[in-house]
């Protein structure tokens, strides 16, 4: 993938991370470089997805005017041209709105989380479609507001041998994402539990119409406390981003190879 954005003649580019290729070749020219998660998405996804990033990094604005150049997934060519106004809204079928997140000290963490959720919706687990929770953030009350579903397999770890930035980690979360329940996650990176079933009440509102009980626990949760949600789907694949219970993104990966 390959997204440029233009502004005062700056040019940014969005590759994958494991990309061998050395950011100094760009730099040297002026163009700012984003590592960006590779897996496969749809377009509209990886559009998305980049501009979360860009946001983060403060290199473009939640009201940029944006020019992305992009391919298909897995070929080398570029065949699309689409522009953005960050400024106009989406429409509720590709929702996009970071400018609350982006100001949420947990936000870092939330792109992490977002990470191993597409790994999850594209991949399953063992070729079996997999639907899970993360909860990111203002985790004193998440946690007053849940209670364990199953055994904590995260509980008397140290914390740096909790963090979602260790590949065993990581690897331990997509085998624990079939279990019930959320995941609970500090604006510091630390799992701090899995198998947590969520007692707010869930939501229902028009943006989550059609949704589960998961989602919409995940939104009830994210009104009554300052957390974040990310839930990946289990019928779909589809990542979405929740907070003050309304979505602010959704990211759809592209699964057809994660079901035998």
């Amino acid at each position: 993938m390959k997204t440029a954005h233009h502004k005062e003649g700056n040019i940014i580019l969005v590759i994958p991370r494991e990309l061998k290729i050395k950011d100094a070749s760009f730099k040297n020219r002026g163009i700012r470089v984003i590592r960006s998660w590779a897996g496969s998405q749809t377009r509209f996804s990886r559009i998305k997805y980049a501009f979360l990033h860009g946001v983060m990094l403060r290199i473009i604005e939640t009201d940029s005017k944006v020019v992305c150049v992009l391919g298909p997934w897995g070929k080398t060519h570029l065949d699309t041209i689409v522009v953005n106004d960050l400024s106009l809204s989406w429409t509720e079928e590709f929702p996009f709105d970071p400018k609350s997140i982006m100001h949420n000290e947990a936000f870092a963490a939330v792109l992490a989380v977002v990470d191993i959720a597409l790994d999850i919706g594209a991949l399953g687990r063992e070729g079996r479609p997999v639907g899970t929770t993360f909860i990111i953030g203002d985790t004193d009350n998440v946690m007053q507001m849940s209670h364990q579903a199953v055994f904590n397999p995260f509980r008397g770890y140290p914390k740096r041998e909790r963090m979602i930035t260790r590949s065993e980690v990581v690897e331990s979360i997509k085998e624990l994402a079939q279990l019930d329940g959320a995941f609970i996650i500090s604006e510091s990176n630390t799992v701090l539990a899995a198998g947590r079933h969520l007692e707010a009440r869930s939501i229902v509102t028009k943006q989550l119409k059609g949704l589960g009980s998961r989602h919409r626990a995940a939104a009830g949760i994210t009104r009554m406390t300052s957390a974040v949600a990310v839930v990946v789907s289990e019928s779909s694949g589809k990542v979405t981003i929740f907070e003050k219970g309304r979505i602010v993104s959704s990211l759809e990966p592209v699964i057809s190879t994660r079901l035998v």
